[in-house]
C-alpha cells in the first residue's frame, strides 16, 4: 500500500487521474473561471481607459473609469469570496455561498468605485473613506446574520 493511499486516498488511484476532482463541483469551478475570465477581460479595459484617456481633459472618462475599475474589483473578489467560504466550509458548499459571495463582491466592487469618483472629485479624505466602510461594514453584518 503506497503512504499516498493512506494520507489522501481520493487522490491517489493506480490508473490515469481524472481533471476533475472530487470536491468541487463543475457548475462552481466554471462559475468560478467564468467570474475570473470576465474579470480579466474588464481589467484589460480599465487599462485601455486608463492609458489612453485623460480625466482632466475629458471628465466622462474618469467616471467610465470608476465604473470599470468598480466593476473589475467586484468581479475579481466575487470567486475569492466564494473559494474562501468553500474552503472555510470544509470543501461543502451551502445554499446561499453564491448568494453571498456575489453579494460581497458587489459591496466591494461599489466602493472601489466609490473611492475612485471621489479621489477624481478631490473629495476623498479619510472620514469619509472610514464613513463609507463601515456603512458597507454594518450592512453586511445586517445580511449576513445567521437566522
Amino acid at each position: 500500500m503506497r503512504w499516498e493511499r493512506v494520507v489522501r486516498p481520493w487522490a491517489a488511484m493506480d490508473g490515469p487521474q481524472p481533471v476533475d476532482s472530487l470536491v468541487m463541483e463543475n457548475r462552481d469551478r466554471l462559475a468560478n473561471l467564468g467570474l475570473f475570465g470576465a474579470a480579466a477581460v474588464v481589467w484589460v479595459l480599465v487599462a485601455l481607459v486608463v492609458t489612453t484617456r485623460d480625466p482632466v481633459l475629458d471628465p466622462t472618462s474618469g467616471v467610465v473609469g470608476a465604473v470599470l475599475i468598480g466593476l473589475a474589483v467586484g468581479l475579481t473578489t466575487i470567486p475569492i469570496f466564494w473559494l474562501v467560504t468553500f474552503g472555510r466550509h470544509r470543501r461543502i458548499t451551502y445554499r446561499g455561498d453564491w448568494t453571498r459571495a456575489i453579494r460581497r463582491g458587489a459591496w466591494v466592487g461599489t466602493v472601489a468605485g466609490a473611492f475612485v469618483v471621489l479621489r477624481l472629485q478631490g473629495a476623498l479624505e479619510l472620514p469619509i473613506a472610514l464613513f463609507i466602510l463601515v456603512l458597507v461594514v454594518v450592512a453586511e453584518a445586517t445580511l449576513s446574520a445567521e437566522r
